[in-house]
């Protein structure tokens, strides 16, 4: 039975949060291994938890964008359908009931297959579908998810409406009423696995999400709910678990292990915090982490009070990866107690789509396969992002230009109509196309792979040299005679791609020679020097406008105007309305490298 969240936060509002949430169904017996140690039996468990995290849509291993199976250097595979194959695998290996399954959150964004589910034939309608990230994961049988902070992308209805769909709860021990303060989402979750001849033994999973959630969908959530740090929610919660008799605690993070904030010090909590809730709390067994897309098949960190070891693991997002916390426990002295925990990694590129997963959810699958190929215009010629990281290119000069006109559209016959209209745009992604001639929906949907909207802001000519200097830290420095390998060109600090801006409607060039903070050269507008004293409209996307990757000034800047339609959609909306798409009404030369005045490319 589904742990139920209405009754969690009713019997919560009077007894307190420390109220125990144990799953009702008992995992079917399992054998205990006696042992000798010393002169006495030693009863023995071994327990395997598995998890995923950063699946963000990815049900099969398919390329929306291409329109082909997924493919990449590495011969990854993608999709809850192999990961369901690796889980059945498992739990044949391991006996299901001395298994648990668990994901550290960003489940319902980031393909097309969870965009349409969300925006064009919503869960959130009168009779709409079932989510197929829900109905997936209830397939598969996840016991129990972590919130990651995508999970709010589409505001708390589309949210709370997935949550009612899953058979399994969406955990956030650090996602409170911020009126209240009470957790808004089930804390942890208890299971309790049978041992014939000895003691149950308790598993308490804690749901950690990330704190940057209040300034990345600040639209949605501000007001209303609050994300305090993970070491301090983990620190409370975990002493608890173990007074409620949790022989083991694991705990789903949707937060990475490095330690570090791009989001700087607008918020007072570390976004990849992880390694650090191992480091200073104790009583945590194990850390399933999430959130920075990286592969850690096992990262060992020593608990600063306990002295005791803190098995981490991260699988790699988008389901090629599971990974799997092998438990040994052994019960001695009245309680059991982890002897040893080890984690390792299984790759879904060695196994096929589960034909179950294949039989669920093709249907959902293909309408949004049909929908992303409808034709919406005509290209004169073929418009790229592979150079877009260090040239101008046209291909982001038409997201600046849809930015442009939609704010300027939206602020005409108000006090700022005046203000000139600047636009920033990213390169996020280095493949992405649209070809000469018929232009469809997944063409433009593969140039703007994030479901962002679009904000108005107010910026003085001086914040705007300031953001793009910060701008162009993102190019490693590079001395005039040296040799240019585009390679090694960018990504400076490890920045990514996604944190380098172009801005539009001012011409500039940033000078590569120059050490960072001081690369903006010639910056001008209108054909004069910049006057710092100018006010300018920013049209930028609601994750820069809120502070992500930390951009001075914008978030702090005087909002104007906002909207909840993604800026890919009106991207689709203007390339329609035109019918044919020629560079020569958008694009233009706005900034280019140079070193010492001399230009580079």
């Amino acid at each position: 039975m589904p742990l139920n969240r209405r009754k969690f936060l009713k019997k919560s509002a009077v007894t307190g949060a420390g109220v125990a949430l144990t799953g009702a169904v008992a995992a079917p017996a399992a054998q205990a291994a006696e042992g000798k140690k010393g002169h006495g039996h030693v009863k023995r468990y071994s327990l395997t938890v598995m998890g995923t995290t950063d699946l963000h849509g990815h049900v099969f291993n398919w390329d929306y964008f291409k329109d082909a199976e997924y493919a990449d250097a590495q011969g990854n595979a993608q999709g809850l359908a192999r990961i369901s194959t690796l889980v059945n695998q498992v739990r044949e290996e391991k006996g299901r009931g001395n298994t648990l399954l668990l994901d550290a959150g960003d489940t319902i964004q980031g393909t097309p297959l969870t965009y349409y589910y969300a925006k064009v034939d919503p869960i959130t309608a009168k009779g709409g579908p079932v989510h197929p990230m829900a109905a997936a994961m209830n397939a598969i049988g996840y016991d129990a998810v972590a919130l990651g902070n995508h999970e709010f992308n589409y505001g708390i209805e589309t949210l709370r409406k997935f949550e009612e769909q899953c058979d399994f709860p969406l955990l956030g021990a650090n996602a409170l009423d911020a009126k209240t303060l009470r957790p808004a989402f089930p804390p942890y979750f208890m299971k309790t696995f049978r041992v014939p001849g000895a003691p149950p033994v308790k598993v308490a999973v804690l749901g950690l999400t990330n704190p940057g959630i209040a300034i990345w969908d600040k639209a949605y959530v501000q007001g209303k709910l609050t994300f305090p740090g993970l070491e301090e929610q983990a620190a409370k919660w975990v002493p608890r678990l173990r007074s409620m008799g949790a022989d083991v605690v694991v705990v789903s993070a949707h937060s990475g292990s490095s330690g570090t904030s791009s989001y700087g010090d607008q918020v007072p909590y570390v976004e990849n915090a992880a390694a650090l809730v191992a480091r200073q709390v104790p009583g945590i067994d194990a850390i399933l982490v999430g959130h920075a897309h990286v592969e850690i098949p096992q990262l060992l960190v020593t608990n600063e009070v306990s002295g005791k070891t803190v098995v981490l693991s991260e699988p790699l997002a988008y389901a090629e990866r599971l990974s799997l916390f092998d438990f040994e426990l052994v019960f001695s002295k009245g309680c059991w107690s982890v002897d040893s925990v080890t984690a390792s990694v299984r790759n879904s590129n060695a196994v096929a789509d589960d034909p179950r997963i294949t039989r669920l959810l093709k249907a959902d699958h293909d309408v949004v396969v049909a929908y992303v190929n409808q034709v919406v215009g005509t290209a004169t010629q073929t418009l790229t992002t592979v150079d877009a990281r260090y040239k101008d290119a046209p291909i982001i000069d038409l997201i600046t230009r849809v930015q442009e006109d939609v704010v300027k559209a939206a602020l005409a016959g108000t006090e700022y109509a005046s203000l000139p209209v600047i636009a920033q745009a990213s390169p996020f992604s280095r493949t992405s196309e649209i070809p000469a001639g018929e232009v469809t929906i997944r063409d433009l949907s593969s140039l703007y792979v994030y479901d962002n909207t679009l904000v108005a802001k107010v910026m003085t000519g001086a914040q705007v040299r300031a953001y793009l200097e910060y701008s162009a830290e993102y190019f490693v420095q590079t001395a005039a005679g040296a040799v240019v390998d585009v390679e090694r060109l960018t990504n400076a600090g490890g920045r990514p791609d996604y944190n380098f801006d172009y801005v539009s409607g001012l011409s500039y060039e940033i000078d590569i020679a120059q050490a960072a903070g001081s690369r903006i050269r010639n910056l001008s507008y209108g054909g004069a020097v910049l006057d710092d004293a100018q006010q300018f409209v920013l049209a930028v996307n609601n994750y820069r406008a809120n502070g992500g990757g930390a951009f001075p000034f914008v978030a702090s800047a005087k909002e104007l105007w906002s909207e909840s339609t993604e800026i890919r959609t009106r991207i689709a909306e203007w390339v329609t309305a035109k019918g044919v798409l020629d560079p020569k009404e958008f694009a233009s030369v706005d900034w280019r490298l140079t070193r010492n005045g001399t230009p580079v490319f």
